[in-house]
């Protein structure tokens, strides 16, 4: 024996110890067996032509239920809300060409509010590759831009290696999506799988430790500071770091806010909360960032600074986003700013800032909370506090029946003139709320309502508050309820939606009840795209540009009628005119245990306040009613 050989020989053990092998079987079954192993519970799956050879495996897993949505964005966005819920990585799947085009979106949106989700899809046989077969797209090349990492499996042994991988990318360091093509030639080549029990990819270090140097420069700043404000997103959620943030916190005595993404990661019925921050985020929040400013009637009204904001910005699991700077050098102008974040591509990408630490939110939490029990910090900022407590005071989340909704189409059209009637959509969450206890998971879609379900239900835990957040997609909401629901089969899941973005995948109530998956859908419909239908009236005198969703022959009909059509699919439903109706109607929507329909009419005249205009700073914030 050589040499070489013995050397090998001695490796193979190890080898061995480090993978399983399996006995011969299809790629499309060991691909089936690798999620298996990856603990995967749940694929939202759409079959074609291309992925059909997995679709056969499939039915024979014991391990995996696979539910059919009746689109592909829909599973997408199911999968999605199936990661946001559980923090375990979503699955879905579909075939080649439009099949695969139609997860982009989903796609994307994961990778914008970096949710785990691993997409498989087919595709056309190697030999038809580049040549324009049928249902032929390069899915690797258009989908580059929007994943973390990619694969095109062309040999049937590496499918084992690359879901590992794949699973392991998707969840580890700043999560993400991973896309996994798979030709059909290869699906249906037969081989002996070696399933590898670690996976060790090179130059790919997802867990960051910040140093204790770099924590200790921050416990220094804020005990030089007499203003600071923890601003902290979604990446407190998706580290798990929320226990961390609430015990810093608590040890500092510093106010917490957050962005829509962070909603939930720190309790906003806590008294350190601020809520969120940003265009439609709290007046409070803002000011104790930026500064409060004399109150502008007109755009045409001076600036004039009247209050300071934060000497310190502790950002922590963020990316100072547009629709939380505004215009981004006015953010925290005066202020220093702490940047922690796992991926360094963030720091100072999109605000300078003074200080920023690469690490895993989690760990640096926990060892700054650490620190501070063993050094307290000696200041209890009580001027601040005190500040902070008017500020609560002067502007909280508020809203009236105004002139606007009295003298509206809408009073004419559906409640003959009766004011007291009308049903303002913050008044349908305050109540949703009321009755919830605070405890359900809520999705959204894109726009108002979004917006209102954000201010008007007070989030207390991490994954609460599942939302398209950074690439704002309409139609997100309800597929996202069916996964969460999935993933949390004993916790209240409902979906507050618009009827615009509602109706974008209004097939999925069809998933909904073949599958027998109880979330609820509680339309605020107003006939409208309202958050399009506000810019309008703000910035366009009111000119509609083709805004309107109703039938413009028959005003007074409701249109369409979301009633008729979940009845179609077999859900229960019905419609609330009247404010009422609503209590009773919202519990008996929260008492079934089947899915749900409850259409609420809301006039289309309400605007979301506070409002930061793009662009624009604090100074520029409409607040009151």
């Amino acid at each position: 024996m050589s040499k070489t050989t013995a050397i090998a020989e001695k490796k193979k053990p190890a080898a061995r110890e480090r993978a399983e092998v399996g006995p011969p079987m299809l790629g499309s079954e060991i691909l089936v067996a690798a999620l298996e192993r990856e603990g995967v519970d749940t694929i939202f799956a759409y079959p074609g032509g291309a992925s059909m050879e997995f679709h056969q495996a499939l039915t024979k897993s014991k391990k995996i239920r696979t539910i059919l949505p009746r689109h592909e964005q829909g599973g997408a966005f199911a999968a999605e809300g199936y990661a946001r819920a559980t923090g375990r990585a979503g699955v879905c799947m579909a075939t080649s060409g439009p099949g695969a085009t139609n997860l982009v979106t989903g796609i994307a949106d994961a990778y914008m509010d970096s949710i785990p989700l691993v997409a498989i899809t087919g595709q056309v046989p190697q030999a038809m590759i580049g040549k324009g077969g049928f249902q032929e797209t390069d899915f690797f090349g258009m989908t580059l831009p929007i994943v973390k990492h990619s694969y095109l499996v062309t040999d049937v042994n590496d499918i084992p290696r690359v879901i590992k991988e794949a699973f392991y990318l998707a969840q580890t360091g700043r999560p993400g999506p991973v896309v996994v093509d798979v030709p059909k030639n290869v699906q249906q080549t037969k081989a002996q799988p070696v399933f590898p029990r670690e996976v060790h990819i090179r130059g790919y270090n997802p867990m960051k430790k910040a140093d204790d140097l770099a924590l200790n420069e921050i416990i220094g700043l804020i005990e030089k500071a007499e203003r600071p404000v923890l601003y902290c997103g979604g990446g407190i959620i998706s580290g798990n770091a929320s226990e961390e943030l609430r015990e810093f916190a608590e040890a500092t005595q510093i106010p917490v806010t957050t962005t829509i993404m962070g909603c939930g990661a720190f309790p906003e019925t806590h008294p350190h909360s601020l809520r969120w921050l940003g265009m439609h985020g709290t007046a409070y929040a803002n000011w104790a960032v930026s500064g409060e400013f004399k109150y502008r009637e007109k755009f045409t009204d001076p600036m004039v600074k009247v209050k300071d904001g934060a000497d310190l910005l502790l950002a922590f699991g963020v990316r100072f986003d547009d629709r939380v700077t505004g215009k981004v050098d006015k953010f925290c102008e005066t202020g220093t700013i702490v940047h922690i974040d796992i991926d360094t591509s963030e720091h100072n990408k999109n605000r300078k800032v003074q200080l920023a630490i690469e690490s895993d939110i989690k760990y640096a939490l926990g060892r700054l909370a650490e620190m501070v029990r063993k050094r307290p910090i000696q200041k209890k900022f009580v001027a601040w506090h005190q500040q902070v407590a008017e500020w609560k005071e002067r502007a909280p989340f508020q809203y009236r029946v105004t002139e606007e909704v009295i003298k509206s189409q809408h009073m004419r059209d559906h409640l003959d003139g009766k004011t007291s009637e009308v049903i303002l959509p913050q008044m349908v969450i305050e109540m949703l709320y009321e009755l919830t206890k605070g405890d359900a998971i809520l999705t959204t879609g894109v726009g108002q309502h979004q917006m209102w379900a954000g201010q008007y239900y007070k989030y207390k835990f991490p994954r609460q508050f599942l939302t398209s957040a950074g690439l704002g997609a309409m139609g997100y909401g309800y597929p996202a309820a069916l996964g969460a629901k999935v993933a949390c089969p004993d916790r209240q899941v409902i979906d507050i939606d618009g009827d615009g973005s509602f109706l974008m995948n209004v097939q999925e109530l069809a998933t909904a009840h073949i599958e027998k998956i109880a979330a609820k859908a509680l339309i605020l419909n107003n006939q409208h795209l309202g958050m399009v239908v506000q810019w309008e009236d703000k910035f366009y005198e009111g000119n509609r540009g083709h805004t309107y969703l109703g039938d413009p022959e028959n005003r007074k009909q409701i249109y369409p009628d979301y009633v008729a059509m979940a009845k179609s699919f077999n859900v229960p439903a019905e419609r609330v005119m009247y404010k009422k109706d609503l209590r009773a109607a919202l519990q008996r929507m929260l008492d079934s245990d089947q899915p749900y329909v409850l259409d609420v009419i809301t006039p289309y005249t309400e605007h979301v306040l506070p409002f930061i205009p793009a662009g624009k700073t604090v100074a520029d914030m409409i607040w009151k009613p």
